[in-house]
């Protein structure tokens, strides 16, 4: 049996009945450098709460699952080098060996359905690696949505990654992927793509009522809300779309693979961009943290 650690925060909030939005922690680990990845960490968790709702940060501390943080071990983590970064494959092991771990999309979707929480906003969720035809790299996330009952607000997938067959393995896995406010897809640090979006909503309450009406229908899995940046936030994706060339054949140059392309990809953007990429991916999870609010106030 697995013990679930609940912060007295997240606790009190099940025990009341309060929304509650599920927060990453790869992002802190994995995606910003100290001290940004903690001030925006925080940024995050008060942003849900203005909105009226709990945050609950994810992460494995010494092999025991938290779900929610005290602001000392946010600090904590945030300061830490030495920490595993999760996945469904992994979760369980880090746990048996008491280890640290940051939990990725999967593994926070797995996390937050064992505590009872219906929503979780992140960044940009993982998918299908440029020249995964030859690497066979694709992210557990996609099969994750297709299995795990849980609303992930993101601003699309990353836009280091394969879109086109990113969204495609999503279509084949029957997992709903639903535009804001907009006929195409978002592209992470763009607000706009020259992809279509299956399913267009505008409203949490609209989101909340498909997720109650697909578990009614006994169909498994989650709904991936692509909620596109603020356009006054945004990288034009002609200007992002050389950069991340970029960042990909200085990977290829150096050899990087498997967990450690993402975190490479996304601090070479960062240098390539002097900072800005860094900037637009805080606003992009800010807006998510409030709209995935929005809809949890719904499924309650």
């Amino acid at each position: 049996m697995i013990t679930l650690h609940y912060s007295n925060e997240v606790r009190d909030a099940l025990q009341s009945g309060a929304p509650i939005v599920a927060l990453e922690s790869t992002i802190i680990t994995h995606g910003m450098p100290f001290p940004q990845n903690l001030e925006t960490a925080r940024l995050v968790e008060d942003e849900v709460r203005k909105s009226g709702a709990v945050p609950a940060t994810i992460a494995v501390l010494n092999g025991q699952l938290h779900i929610g943080l005290s602001d000392d071990e946010l600090t904590k983590l945030a300061k830490s080098t030495e920490v595993a970064k999760l996945s469904r494959a992994d979760l369980a092991a880090c746990m048996a060996r008491g280890e640290t771990g940051a939990t990725t999309v999967a593994a926070t979707m797995i996390a937050a359905k064992a505590a009872g929480i219906w929503v979780f906003a992140t960044g940009g969720i993982g998918g299908v690696h440029r020249g995964a035809e030859d690497s066979f790299d694709v992210s557990a996330d996609l099969q994750e949505l297709a299995q795990t009952d849980v609303i992930v607000v993101a601003a699309g997938a990353k836009a280091i990654l394969d879109l086109p067959k990113t969204w495609e393995v999503l279509e084949t896995l029957g997992v709903p992927v639903i535009a804001i406010g907009q006929d195409v897809l978002p592209a992470f640090w763009s607000a706009t793509s020259p992809h279509p979006a299956p399913i267009t909503m505008h409203t949490g309450r609209e989101v909340a009522m498909a997720a109650k009406a697909r578990t009614a229908l006994g169909i498994p899995g989650g709904h991936l809300v692509c909620n596109p940046i603020p356009v006054e936030a945004e990288i034009k994706e002609d200007v992002i779309g050389p950069i991340i060339l970029q960042a990909l054949r200085d990977a290829e140059t150096n050899n990087v693979q498997g967990k450690a392309v993402t975190p490479f990809l996304l601090n070479r953007i960062f240098e390539l961009t002097d900072g800005r990429s860094l900037e637009a991916n805080i606003q992009l999870v800010l807006n998510n943290a409030r709209f995935a609010s929005e809809i949890a106030h719904e499924m309650n």
